[in-house]
């Protein structure tokens, strides 16, 4: 065997390792691309959810709030106070609605995920499940993270916030610009891992016995969704703190 057929093996192995997947997905053909349909449906179920209740919540608004009304003030008033606490006192106000959003459809996510054992509804290929389950949906909010804190720096510093690259040394050059790539990646990775385990967890319970036993596993998945969905804000809400201070 000569060099050149070696090296052609060495390619077509690389390229079946390329293709392995974990999970199995129902793909729609867009042109020339393949798109994870099913992320994009529980998206959808999500994102229609979202709004739900505080239109209902907002019909007859009250002035002593009770029931739904007091829910989404308390809601509201949460987020408004994470973002406070981490972005500090000025500044803050036009953050809320990003780290608000974040917090909302990673919970709901999360929660949906929980909640209800996608993997249980049949698909003609592939098998349904929470869209924080999908790596490209935890990359997605996590670059969108990058671009908001860094957006909040520029807009608040100028051209100035790169400074914060030599800071307090230029030899630390590339260790910063590297931290600005491993935080997406922390972010991404520590929700997908959370979400993707705790369904697992849930959907092999359920699809043995499924009543009454997995109701325990299903409860500590609300808890860690819930948390995740905290984690997650609260770090997208400092990073932004942190870039209009400077670098720490």
């Amino acid at each position: 065997m000569d060099i050149e057929q070696l090296r052609i093996y060495e390619i077509n192995d690389l390229y079946q390792v390329s293709n392995v997947e974990v999970g199995q997905h129902f793909y729609w053909q867009i042109g020339n691309f393949q798109v994870h349909a099913q992320v994009l449906l529980t998206s959808w179920i999500v994102i229609s959810l979202l709004p739900a209740l505080p239109i209902a919540a907002t019909k007859n608004l009250q002035a002593i709030p009770t029931g739904s009304q007091n829910l989404i003030e308390y809601i509201l008033e949460f987020i408004r106070d994470l973002t406070r606490t981490q972005v500090g006192e000025e500044g803050y106000r036009p953050r809320v609605p990003f780290v608000g959003t974040m917090f909302s459809f990673i919970f709901v996510s999360n929660w949906s995920g929980a909640l209800f054992p996608w993997r249980l509804v049949q698909l003609p290929h592939g098998e349904l499940a929470a869209p924080t389950n999908d790596i490209n949906t935890t990359v997605a909010l996590a670059l969108l993270t990058s671009v908001a804190h860094s957006y909040a720096g520029l807009n608040k510093k100028g051209f100035s916030y790169f400074g914060k690259y030599i800071q307090p040394t230029p030899v630390l050059l590339p260790i910063n610009i590297l931290e600005d790539f491993t935080k997406p990646l922390s972010l991404s990775f520590r929700l997908f891992g959370n979400i993707l385990a705790d369904e697992l967890v849930v959907a092999v319970p359920v699809s043995l016995v499924p009543l009454i036993v997995p109701v325990p596993m299903m409860l500590l998945g609300l808890f860690t969704s819930a948390i995740q969905a905290l984690i997650f804000a609260t770090l997208a809400a400092a990073y932004i703190g942190e870039s209009m201070e400077g670098h720490h």
